[in-house]
């Protein structure tokens, strides 16, 4: 394993360690200020956490045309405030991504 190969492994491990469900309604302020951006279910959050911390463009864009990344929208938000969901969350700063119940790869 090189260099880089090692620093993607921590990372990921620090990452899937930094992972957990939260109360929806507990990153409302998130929301609010933009910062809580959606994974799509079928994305594994570990990687999406690790490719945007490596500021891949390409990839970011990729899954963000596909409407697999992005902001979460106030449809997502209102229902998963009506459902009192819980989703899996992480942290790559200055963003919080969210991926919706039952989905943690």
């Amino acid at each position: 394993m090189d260099a880089n190969e090692d620093r993607s492994e921590i990372f990921r491990a620090k990452v899937n360690l930094e992972t957990s469900q939260i109360a929806w309604k507990e990153l409302q302020r998130f929301f609010a200020s933009g910062a809580a951006l959606f994974v799509a279910p079928e994305l594994d959050l570990v990687e999406v956490a690790f490719q945007m911390s490596e500021d891949n463009v390409t990839q970011i864009q990729q899954w963000a045309a596909s409407g697999k990344l992005g902001k979460v929208s106030d449809e997502q938000a209102r229902a998963w405030i009506e459902t009192g969901a819980m989703v899996w969350a992480v942290v790559v700063s200055p963003y919080v991504l969210v991926q919706p119940p039952g989905s943690l790869h």
